[in-house]
Formats: C-alpha cells, sequence, structure tokens
C-alpha cells in the first residue's frame, strides 16, 4: 500500500508559511496588491444586499477576530470572540491540537428564555504548561452550525494588553519584557506604541504575528501589512522592519544604554481594521529561524546547524523523537536550561542524504547521489550559490523531484533545472495546472514558492544532474531547503469543499471531494469517511475514472444530539504500474497493483475582494449536528435515474420552509459560485438541461426540479452518487447547503434495450 505518495510533503499543512520571501509571501496566489495579501475592498450592490438579508436567515458564524489574540501558557484567558452572524447558544468551543481547552462564557438567562443573538462572546481558553507555542486553528459550535476558522496564539510570555489611545508615545502602553504585546490596528492611521525598560547590552527579539494570522480568515478581505520601529528615548529611530516572516517584521536588537524606549507598530500602508490583532512576542531568549540540515528522520541523531539571533551556540546535537509522523513539523530545542521557540523541520521516512562540504557548485562537481528515493538536505550558503547533485539513470527510468522550502519556513524561492552531462538543461514536462514546474508548484488551488518537477523521463542512460537555486541568486545560513527525488508513480491529492458540513436533524448534508491527478494517474477513487458525530450516517461516493469530483452525503437522525467531531476524509484507489528491476530502473515491462491512499485536504473558503471565491487549507474538516433550519424535509424523487444516450429525465424537489422563511432557494446539482464550478459530481457526458429545469424558488413556493440530459455519446455509468442541493445565500460568497437524500444516476450504452 502506497501512503507516502511524491507530494507527501505537499499535502502537510500548507497553511503554514511563515517565511518572508524577499517581500513575499511563499504562497503567490493570494497577492494581488504589491507584495502580499489582498487587494482593496470593492463591495458590490448585490454584496450588500446579500448581507442585510441575511438576519432573516439561519446562519453559521463567521469568525472574524479574538482579542486578545494570544494565551499564555499555564494559564486560563479569558478573550473576546467577534463573528458574523450569531454566536449564542455556543456549547462547545475546538481547538487545534493538544493542550488548549476552550470554554465558552455564556451571559445568564431566565428559566424558558432563550438567549439573544449576539456577535460577541467570551471565551476561557485554559492552556496546559507544556502546550507547543505557536498559532491554532479554533472554531465554536453553535446550535446553528459550526464557525469558520479562528486563529489563536499560544505564546510563553505574561500578557501586556495595549491601553486606550496609546497613539502617542506620551501616551504609551507600559509594557514589561519579556512578554507578549497585544493589540489591534483598529482605524485608518492608527499607531500603537509600547514604553518598556531595557540595560545596557541587554539583547531582545520582537517577534509580530499578524499578518499571517489572517489567511484563514473567511471574510476579513483585506489583511495588515505591518511595520515595528524602535525608537531612543528621545524618539529617534533605532531600527524599523517591515516583512520577516511573510507580511510580520522581526526585530533583533542589542541595546547599549540603559533606559526607556518605544516600540512603535502600524500598518505600513496607514490602513486600519478593527479585526486586525496582533501580538508582539518580545523575549531575550535565543530565536532559531532554520536548522541544517532541515530535513530528518524519526529517531535519528541530527547535527544541527542553527540559524537565527543571539544563539549561544550554533551547533546541537538532538535526538529527533521517534514518534514524529512525516510532514512539516515545528521542534522546539534545548541549549542549555533555555528552550527556543519551536524550529521549523521537515520529517521523512526517506532515506537523507547532507549536503557534502565538499564544493558542488557545478556539474563537474555534483554530487552523487547513488540511490533513489532519497531526500536531499541542502543549503545555499551565500549569493549566488548554486548546487548540483548526480543522477546516474536509465534510457526511460521516471522521476519525480519536489523542493520542500518555502512552505515550511526556508527564505529560499527555489528554481530547478535537470541538466545532461554537457551542462546543457533538459525539456521538463508540463507540470499538472502549472507550466512553472521548474520554479512553482501548484497545489489545488494555490501556488507556492516552491519547485515541483513530476513524472520526467530520462532521454538516454548516463548521467543527469540536478540544479538548485534561488530565483534571485540570494543565498544565506537561512536559504535551506529539502530536495525530494524518487521515482515517478501514479498517484492523486484529495481536496475537500469545504472545511465544513452542517446537517440539521433529520436532513442530509453534503462534502464535495476533487481529484488532482498526477503522474498519469486515471483511475476511479472510491472516498472514506471515518469519526462522524453520533447519529450521522454516511454514504460514500467514488470519483469515476477520468473525472475529478465526486461526494460523500451524511444524515443526522431526527434525535440526534447537538454535536461536531473532527473526521477523517481520504480516498483509495488501485493502479496498474511499472514493476522495479533489481537494480531499482522501472523500464521493465512488468507491471503490478498498488492500493494510493490518499488524505483529504480541507479548504477554508475565503470572501475575496469584489465578491470572488478563494481557498485556504486548514487543518481539518468538521461535520455538525444542527437544529433544524430554514429548509425542512428537503427531497428529491426519483432516487434512481436511469438515462441513454440522448435521453433526459426530470428530478423533482420538495422542501417546507421554516416559519417567516421567504427567501430565495437555489437548486442545483454542481457546487459553483458565478461562472466557476467547484465539484461537479454528475457522470461523464451529463449535463442540467437549465432550460427545462426550475431551480430558483422564490417567496413561499417550496417545489422544483431538475432536469438532466445525456448526451449522445455519454460513457456508460453505473449509479453515481450525486446530491440535489438546496442553496440559501448567506452573504455573496458562502451559502448554507441542504442536500437530497443519495441520488444515483445511471447511463446504460447506447445499444442497451433495457429499460428502467
Amino acid at each position: 500500500m502506497t501512503t507516502a505518495q511524491p507530494g507527501r510533503f505537499s499535502a502537510a499543512v500548507l497553511a503554514t508559511v511563515w517565511r518572508r520571501s524577499d517581500r513575499a509571501t511563499g504562497d503567490r496566489s493570494r497577492t494581488t496588491r504589491h507584495r502580499r495579501g489582498v487587494a482593496v475592498l470593492a463591495v458590490g450592490m448585490s454584496a450588500l444586499t446579500c448581507t442585510a438579508a441575511v438576519f432573516a436567515q439561519t446562519a453559521y458564524p463567521m469568525l472574524m477576530s479574538v482579542r486578545p489574540i494570544a494565551v499564555p501558557r499555564g494559564q486560563t484567558t479569558e478573550c473576546t470572540v467577534k463573528a458574523r452572524y450569531d454566536l449564542s447558544g455556543t456549547y462547545r468551543v475546538l481547538v487545534e491540537g493538544a493542550g488548549v481547552r476552550g470554554e465558552a462564557v455564556l451571559p445568564k438567562t431566565k428559566p424558558g428564555e432563550k438567549p439573544k443573538p449576539t456577535t460577541t462572546l467570551k471565551v476561557r481558553f485554559t492552556v496546559a504548561p507544556d502546550a507547543m507555542p505557536g498559532p491554532r486553528e479554533f472554531r465554536l459550535a453553535t446550535p446553528r452550525g459550526v464557525s469558520t476558522v479562528g486563529q489563536l496564539v499560544v505564546v510563553r510570555d505574561p500578557l501586556v494588553l495595549e491601553t486606550a489611545n496609546n497613539d502617542t508615545a506620551d501616551s504609551a502602553t507600559s509594557a514589561t519584557v519579556p512578554g507578549t504585546w497585544c493589540g489591534a490596528i483598529e482605524r485608518n492611521e492608527d499607531v500603537d506604541f509600547f514604553r518598556f525598560h531595557a540595560t545596557a547590552g541587554q539583547r531582545l527579539v520582537f517577534h509580530v504575528l499578524c499578518n499571517r494570522l489572517q489567511n484563514k480568515i473567511h471574510d476579513l478581505q483585506k489583511h495588515a501589512d505591518p511595520i515595528i520601529t524602535l525608537r531612543s528615548p528621545q524618539g529617534t529611530t533605532l531600527a524599523a522592519v517591515d516583512n520577516y516572516f511573510a507580511g510580520d517584521p522581526l526585530l533583533a536588537y542589542q541595546f547599549k544604554k540603559s533606559g526607556e524606549y518605544l516600540l512603535e507598530i502600524r500598518d505600513v500602508r496607514y490602513q486600519g481594521n478593527s479585526y486586525w490583532e496582533y501580538c508582539i512576542e518580545v523575549s531575550d531568549r535565543p530565536f532559531v529561524t532554520n536548522t541544517f540540515p532541515s530535513v530528518v528522520n524519526p529517531g535519528a541523531r541530527v547535527e544541527f546547524e542553527l540559524a537565527g539571533f543571539f544563539l549561544p551556540q550554533r551547533r546541537l546535537a538532538v535526538d529527533v523523537p521517534a514518534d514524529l509522523t512525516p510532514g512539516n513539523r515545528w521542534l522546539p530545542l534545548s541549549l542549555g536550561e533555555t528552550v527556543t521557540n519551536p524550529v521549523p523541520v521537515i520529517v521523512t521516512d526517506l532515506p537523507v542524504t547532507v549536503e557534502s562540504d565538499s564544493t558542488n557548485d557545478t556539474v563537474e562537481q555534483a554530487q552523487p547521489l547513488h540511490a533513489i528515493p532519497r531526500v536531499v538536505a541542502g543549503r545555499l550558503e551565500r549569493e549566488g550559490d548554486l548546487d548540483y547533485y548526480r543522477l546516474d539513470v536509465k534510457k526511460g527510468d521516471r522521476l519525480t523531484i519536489e523542493v520542500i522550502a518555502r512552505r515550511h519556513g526556508s527564505a529560499l524561492d527555489s528554481y530547478v533545472r535537470i541538466l545532461d552531462a554537457k551542462g546543457r538543461p533538459q525539456r521538463l514536462p508540463r507540470s499538472a495546472g502549472s507550466a512553472t514546474a521548474a520554479d512553482d508548484i501548484r497545489f489545488g488551488t494555490r501556488i507556492f514558492a516552491d519547485s515541483l518537477i513530476e513524472d520526467w523521463t530520462a532521454p538516454a542512460d548516463g548521467p543527469f544532474f540536478v540544479e538548485i537555486r534561488d530565483l534571485h541568486l540570494r543565498g544565506g545560513s537561512e536559504f535551506v531547503y529539502a530536495l525530494k527525488i524518487e521515482r515517478a508513480r501514479p498517484y492523486f491529492w484529495l481536496f475537500l469543499d469545504t472545511d465544513k458540513t452542517q446537517v440539521c436533524r433529520g436532513e442530509y448534508g453534503v462534502v464535495f471531494a476533487r481529484a488532482d491527478r498526477r503522474n498519469g494517474f486515471s483511475g476511479a477513487v472510491q472516498l472514506h469517511i471515518d469519526g462522524l458525530p453520533a447519529g450521522v450516517t454516511a454514504v460514500a461516493g467514488r470519483i469515476p475514472e477520468g473525472r475529478q469530483d465526486g461526494c460523500i452525503i451524511l444524515h443526522a437522525d431526527p434525535q440526534a444530539e447537538l454535536d461536531v467531531r473532527r473526521v477523517r476524509i481520504w480516498g483509495t484507489a488501485v493502479t496498474s504500474e511499472e514493476k522495479a528491476d533489481d537494480d531499482g530502473s522501472t523500464h521493465s515491462d512488468a507491471t503490478e497493483n498498488d492500493e494510493i491512499v490518499a488524505e483529504a485536504v480541507a479548504w477554508q473558503e475565503l470572501y475575496n475582494p469584489g465578491g470572488g471565491r478563494g481557498h485556504w487549507p486548514v487543518n481539518d474538516h468538521v461535520v455538525a449536528v444542527c437544529e433544524p433550519g430554514d429548509l425542512r424535509n428537503f427531497r428529491a424523487e426519483p432516487t434512481e435515474v436511469v438515462l441513454r444516450p440522448g435521453e433526459s429525465k426530470r428530478i423533482d424537489v420538495t422542501f417546507q420552509r421554516a416559519e417567516g422563511f421567504n427567501k430565495n432557494v437555489t437548486l442545483d446539482m454542481l457546487f459553483r459560485h458565478l461562472s466557476t464550478v467547484y465539484a461537479d459530481p454528475l457522470p461523464a457526458g451529463v449535463t442540467i438541461d437549465a432550460k427545462n429545469s426550475k431551480t430558483l424558488i422564490t417567496g413561499t413556493n417550496s417545489k422544483g426540479w431538475i432536469v438532466l440530459t445525456a448526451a449522445p455519446d455519454a460513457p456508460p455509468t453505473q449509479r453515481q452518487l450525486v446530491s440535489v442541493m438546496g442553496n440559501i445565500a448567506l452573504n455573496f460568497v458562502m451559502k448554507w447547503t441542504y442536500s437530497s437524500q443519495p441520488i444515483y444516476v445511471t447511463v446504460r450504452p447506447k445499444d442497451d434495450a433495457s429499460r428502467n
């Protein structure tokens, strides 16, 4: 069974793009202003209309901010969560990872009194003393559904909260060191000042978390671009930093004189937003930015060379925990009696080769790699540095080469070439969805600044060479990389749109999955789900051969308790591939069957400026059992639809409206926004006949229908699982989706005389 497919690192927590990137983040596809982030908000009348109408509908909460955004270890901190739409009745707080527990502080009500709707809620977060520092996803579960993702930061030092009107040096907030200074860039031209004491020779690190915490927030269309300025007691500028980790600053400074100092934080454009929360971690501890090697095996003893600030030593021997699973991980390091900040490391089960101390800057000096698969732990040590690795292959050998750097903490923006023995560049295969395989990787709908060359076929016997450099020919101690080289094998990535499924008691919900097929894989994918709430059952469909979408339909028992659970969703497929010869090459005519397993990556849907719909990967898909909503008994008939090529069939849809609900309901079998289709689970050649369908259900009406038509050349399909959806707009991008019971669509062969 193949579980560590090519691209394994790509599927692991891609949301943590924590590295600065020559004034850009590692993700290229969200950049619409000068360096990163989101363009200026443009609200159309249609968006205003949708927002105004939502209060007559049932809506799940969309989290916007939490204040303070940081919670110290070993303490309970009461925070204020703000959201779009109602938070009343919150019965559970889900927090990612171990060591953090949340509890909603609900307003007191009289017996029999319903809680009043509110978009603001107090939540107490209790953090264990040994909880891992860093950002955590969290959600709130209400009777109306589970929320979108919010972001919270676990910190080591006491909190200092900005005081009112700290916009000048004279009114600066008094702060302690070490400490975690929290506030918000709340409005245009907002400038926050913190005053603190430093002694002569003292060394402090100022680490800002702000911009990076906003990628997963659904409706935060404009993002902060913070800049910090360190000032002397007289107001003189001592240092200023804009971007270091993505759009967030990092400043390390040694003070020459004792005295009172000021730290100023603002948006570099002097813009503001009430949801732009920040925390500034201020400490006198060593701060590690990277390690070399950056890739390790579980249970191995590794000699790390450290990069960072105020390090008492540059080398450190570490026993890597044996229970670390493959992927992008964070590892605190012990430097004497001091424990550092969590450091990015890449964990793999493949053999690791560390870049040699010998020069490998030319084809002639290339470091040989004697066996494949393996991962090379390398570093571009200086400006203009190029690294070369020698591969001895045979004609017809197929390889996949992937760089893991920017996606997990490196400063490197990689560019990769394959050269022959004469140094001539080889033609690279076109990467799926992108023509820039040597430069950037496309992962679903997003583009990241790492390289991925897939299914390169050796045109001849003999040595070939992998060349890796920074796109801008930069280099240094923080330009580390993992270069993974392995035999090309068919596989697929699996994405979920979206990150949550709401299922009302007695009703159905639907989860859509999309397969991104790689290295020639075209087979069918069977979907699976596990970990559902009690009282919820699932029918898991498949993604047919050659298609990209499928679905899972969930049903909540009418008596199911309100509940929310993180679920596991994955896909399996069987593929025939070349069987390797004894020497490891793959040009044999023999084949063997292999099972491919792909864990699904959930997308948080984003409200982009102007009404567009975007995505950001999050760590979990959750399923929530909800109270009955605006639609009841949403059903479709027939549940078995049998078509012959050229034939049409009608599916009738009925439902009941909740009392007082008269908003539009749109029927569909495709998951889409504007002109973009995000999921189409229908069989190949089967489409919706929009002209003869009634899909817009207005006012108090509660009946409609969809007509399916099979094209004259529609290929045969046996019982493809699909859903009829009833969509209600929550805002211009997001919908509340009700699903019918499972519908199966069959397309008979053209010459099949049987009828159903």
